[in-house]
């Protein structure tokens, strides 16, 4: 059974940086495609970052340049080192996994950014 235990959400202050971790279990993760997404209240959920089983990397253009996706197949760890932190980035943040034809998610970790 495929399980996502996402951590590292918080209260900050804008500016500020936070790094997220979501660790897997139950599958190979260092084949399967990772990314994160997140929904804040009253709108639907987005995807912010994306990283392939080997390395590259996509961003949505209101992250680029300010959160880095990476993973750590050893460790079954997916990452999201999230800087210059902004009051519209505030959400819960998911993450998502691609294996047997099907996405799984975690159930989230709030991230909320204060002015």
């Amino acid at each position: 059974q495929v399980q996502l235990v996402e951590s590292g959400g918080g209260l900050v202050q804008a500016g500020g940086s936070l790094r997220l971790s979501c660790a897997a279990s139950g599958t190979i993760f260092s084949i399967s495609p990772m990314a994160w997404y997140r929904q804040a209240p009253g709108k639907q959920r987005e995807l912010v970052a994306h990283i392939t089983n080997d390395g590259i990397t996509n961003y949505s253009d209101s992250v680029k340049g300010r959160f880095a996706i990476s993973r750590d197949n050893s460790k079954n760890t997916l990452y999201m080192q999230m800087n210059s932190l902004k009051p519209e980035d505030t959400a819960v943040y998911y993450c998502r996994l691609a294996a047997n034809f099907r996405y799984y998610w975690g159930r989230g970790t709030q991230v909320t950014v204060s002015s």
